[in-house]
């Protein structure tokens, strides 16, 4: 396990060696603006493989995607309907998660069987440089084991996870907070499947006229 400290002057390093590592087949913990997360390369199915066994994640549970750039959404979705792009444009990069149908190729690990991703551009943070520079998606997830509380500092996520992950990108302590909104994108309806720090309220002036938005009441 590598831990590396990130700061403006090794900011660039930094990022290099995390994309590296990624490509590689390796997980990398990495500080988001609210928690910290990791990261695995999108299509990497025995790196999603060891990243649901160090969590303890359940099967049935999805694994949010980051991306820098949206053209990169073309490699995980062939639907994005003028309500979606109207909420990108007002809240990407932010803390408002996406979710669209799956192309068919994507890992079960992804989807857990839902045939839908979840996928947002983070907001300003190591994340967001991260996913600027990797010209692929990246898993998302939380950086803890499942059940316990999300790590806010680098030696949360060794205590949990010690050298089975690669590379640990110490940032100092997050912010924490509530986490992102989840919004369904399927069809002809806008789901809130989970409201965050952004409200319902200020997504309404975003949504294409004749669209359903409701939300969704299950657990995510």
């Amino acid at each position: 396990m590598i831990l590396m400290k990130s700061s403006e002057l090794s900011l660039e390093r930094t990022v290099h060696k995390s994309v590296e590592i990624l490509r590689a087949g390796g997980i990398v913990a990495y500080p988001t603006e609210t928690f910290y997360a990791l990261g695995v390369k999108f299509d990497m199915e025995e790196s999603l493989k060891k990243l649901y066994a160090i969590k303890q994640r359940p099967l049935e549970k999805a694994i949010p995607l980051i991306i820098g750039h949206r053209e990169l959404l073309s490699m995980i979705t062939s639907s994005v309907n003028r309500s979606a792009v109207s909420l990108m444009d007002t809240f990407w990069p932010g803390p408002l998660t996406l979710i669209f149908p799956a192309l068919g190729n994507l890992s079960d690990y992804i989807t857990a069987g839902t045939h839908t991703v979840a996928v947002r551009i983070p907001g300003e943070s190591f994340a967001l440089q991260l996913a600027k520079s990797a010209p692929f998606p990246l898993s998302a997830t939380s950086a803890n084991i499942s059940g316990r509380p999300p790590a806010r500092d680098a030696e949360t996520v060794i205590e949990y996870f010690n050298d089975t992950i690669d590379l640990i990108i110490d940032g100092g302590k997050t912010p924490g907070g509530l986490p992102s909104t989840i919004v369904a994108v399927i069809g002809e309806t806008l789901r809130i499947l989970r409201e965050g720090i952004i409200k319902k309220e200020n997504m309404a002036a975003y949504i294409m006229p004749g669209l359903d938005c409701h939300t969704f009441r299950r657990g995510v």
